[in-house]
């Protein structure tokens, strides 16, 4: 059951994407489907990303930019549904996101590394939607949050961009092909990072 299921969201992902690719409204929805990602649904920004930038390669950077202004725009309304109506709705966005547990683990890791935190999430492949609710819960400070959101996700974004003008058609096989080792080395950068900060 979960393998047709599985293969359905496939399915309509890949219609999606070669709807987007010859729309003239390809950057608004870019947009739209980052800020999707990074509130309400989780699924990889980066399947649509790669193929697209593929096919739109004079764009590259136009479409990386449009994705982070979706995705800060999403993490903006994450933290304030933290910030002001948590009490009213977070055990329910919780359970949809998370567990409990996991979610009580991300409270003490944003009270405790906070921009670091953020920093980490933005980059490695965790539901951002626990970053944002966190921060926003813990009231943590919306400047410090917004920039680190913007640096990972820029990061990841802009990484993207790269990749294709680097590698063209091959981007997304060195991507499916690397992304485990590029998970781990990324891992290990924030884990460096988070002991400098904290020693």
């Amino acid at each position: 059951m979960n393998s047709i299921n599985g293969q359905g969201i496939r399915s309509k992902l890949k219609q999606f994407e070669k709807r987007l690719i010859y729309s003239k409204y390809m950057l608004p929805g870019i947009g739209l489907a980052s800020f999707l990602e990074s509130t309400i649904v989780p699924i990889p920004l980066e399947t649509i990303l790669i193929p697209l930038m593929q096919a739109r390669r004079k764009q590259l950077f136009i479409i990386s930019t449009m994705a982070l202004a979706g995705c800060i725009l999403g993490a903006f309304a994450g933290y304030a549904i933290g910030y002001f109506i948590f009490d009213a709705v977070g055990e329910q966005i919780v359970s949809l996101l998370s567990s409990q547990e996991q979610f009580e683990n991300a409270k003490q890791q944003m009270q405790q590394k906070g921009f670091w935190f953020v920093i980490s999430v933005g980059i490695l492949p965790i539901p951002f939607q626990i970053a944002m609710l966190t921060a926003g819960v813990l009231k943590y400070s919306l400047i410090l949050f917004l920039l680190a959101a913007t640096l990972s996700r820029a990061l990841r974004y802009y990484g993207l961009a790269l990749l294709v003008y680097w590698a063209g058609n091959k981007a997304q096989k060195l991507f499916e092909r690397h992304k485990k080792s590029s998970a781990i080395i990324l891992i290990l950068l924030v884990l460096i990072i988070w002991y400098l900060s904290f020693s």
